[in-house]
């Protein structure tokens, strides 16, 4: 749980929250998110996720569509009555139709470890989604430039570059590019930000924990004129960048494009926040027809603990800097 004094393990059996329907899921395993860090800090503004990367099997439901056996993943940002993920088991409650939603479908027979995997990679496909929407036009031949080289920023490079775009992903520091040289998780370009050439990139994505005015301005200066910068890190009411006229956290949480101008080079600033159904849909496929060794997801993983070391982890990573992905066996 996370409570006002930070995270704590709570032994008291979960109890089904009050709403229409519900649905009990043993978790499989979870996924530590850097939002969760963020969460218990208090950098992460909006409504608690706390716990929300998940793979789990039903064993209670009213809901005919989530009958008991069936291996499901969790969409945070369907509004349901859920307790937390970081758990043996999970109640969700609400209207049948949400729970669905909340609730997405999972193969059998897919490893767990491959599969916790859905949903961060189901908001990096929304990220692509957006995009293509804010551009008009598709991925292939895009010229795309990923900032934040966390999972977030991975997935966004590993699943762009397996749909055509040239994509190149950097990082602040040198810590996180070499761990993935050297554990083989991307077969693209990586490097230090400062490498990315002036005016190089078509779109280029701010995919830091948090978008920052040092990382806008690497982005900024990235793009072509009149090219796109992603906002897809953490932002706050208020967030600004001095010298560009653009409302930061209204453009990244209302998902808009507006055109703007930085030091004399006209650019356009999306936003892309949360997910739709149809992004599960396609992270699913991405997990299971793609090849591990295009999608090594997997290589990421640098630990899996137990339920009741959650706790201690959690209080080390808030105060460290963890590479790679966490999971929680419960």
């Amino acid at each position: 749980m996370l409570g006002a004094d930070g995270p704590s393990l709570d032994r008291t059996p979960s109890v089904r929250p009050p709403g229409e329907h519900a649905v009990r899921v043993r978790i499989e395993v979870a996924g530590l998110c850097r939002s969760d860090l963020k969460e218990i800090v208090g950098d992460r503004h909006g409504v608690s996720q706390f716990g929300h990367e998940l793979v789990g099997v039903v064993e209670e439901s009213t809901v005919p569509d989530l009958p008991p056996g069936q291996r499901v993943s969790l969409d945070p940002n369907v509004a349901v009555e859920r307790g937390t993920g970081f758990a043996t088991r999970m109640w969700a409650a609400g209207p049948a139709d949400r729970l669905t939603a909340a609730l997405p479908v999972v193969p059998q027979g897919v490893d767990a470890r491959r599969l916790v995997f859905t949903e961060p990679l189901a908001c990096a496909q929304h990220c692509l989604a957006a995009i293509s929407r804010h551009l008009g036009r598709d991925l292939p031949g895009l010229r795309l430039g990923v900032l934040g080289a966390g999972t977030a920023g991975v997935l966004i490079a590993g699943l762009a570059d397996a749909l055509g775009a040239e994509v190149v992903l950097c990082n602040r520091s040198a810590d996180r590019t070499s761990f993935l040289r050297g554990r083989g998780v991307l077969d693209v370009p990586i490097g230090p930000m400062e490498s990315l050439p002036a005016n190089g990139l078509d779109v280029a994505v701010v995919a830091t924990i948090l978008v920052r005015p040092v990382v806008l301005e690497q982005a900024l200066r990235a793009i072509v004129p009149g090219g796109l910068v992603m906002l897809y890190g953490g932002t706050a009411p208020g967030d600004a960048l001095a010298g560009l006229n653009c409302d930061l956290d209204t453009t990244r949480r209302d998902e808009i494009a507006v055109a703007a101008s930085w030091q004399g080079k006209a650019v356009r600033v999306g936003g892309s926040y949360g997910t739709v159904p149809a992004d599960f849909g396609a992270a699913v496929g991405a997990l299971t027809e793609q090849a591990s060794a295009a999608l090594p997801v997997e290589r990421m993983i640098t630990q899996e603990i137990q339920l009741a070391d959650l706790p201690r982890v959690l209080r080390d990573q808030i105060t460290g800097r963890p590479l790679g992905k966490t999971l929680i066996r419960p």
